[in-house]
């Protein structure tokens, strides 16, 4: 039997993404906008929902939402490749996932033909090491 992580412990699982404002969610301040992020669903018919969250915890960075959602602190949305390794360790459990779907990657277009700069170089060369 799969281990809950300690927030689903003590609070249980939402069933639908407008249950999370009965939740504690750990809130990304978005600092080019000064705003909260509205976390992003959607439902089966590929309509998209967008639910503003509420919770205590509200970091202006993805890798302390993350931090504060594996102490335990509430709810968190944060990419996959960052949760992976805690999911894999079972402090970490994901929910909502019929309402997740799933994102292929970033593409980068540019035009090949033109001479691109040294440091356009360095970056497409790093992100084709990742893929």
């Amino acid at each position: 039997m799969r281990r809950r992580a300690p927030y689903f412990k003590a609070r249980g699982l939402p069933d639908e993404p407008g249950e999370l404002t009965e939740h504690a969610c750990i809130n990304l301040l978005l600092s080019n906008h000064g705003a909260l992020y509205a976390w992003e669903f959607e439902d089966d018919e590929g309509k998209d929902i967008r639910v503003k969250v509420s919770g205590q915890a509200t970091f202006n960075t993805i890798n302390s939402v993350l931090r504060a959602a594996c102490d335990g602190h509430g709810l968190a949305l944060v990419p996959e490749r960052l949760a992976r390794p805690h999911l894999n360790a079972g402090g970490l459990q994901t929910c909502l996932d019929a309402f997740c779907p799933s994102f292929p990657g970033f593409h980068l277009y540019y035009p090949s033909r033109q001479r691109s700069s040294s440091a356009f170089e360095v970056v497409l060369e790093a992100l084709r090491e990742k893929a």
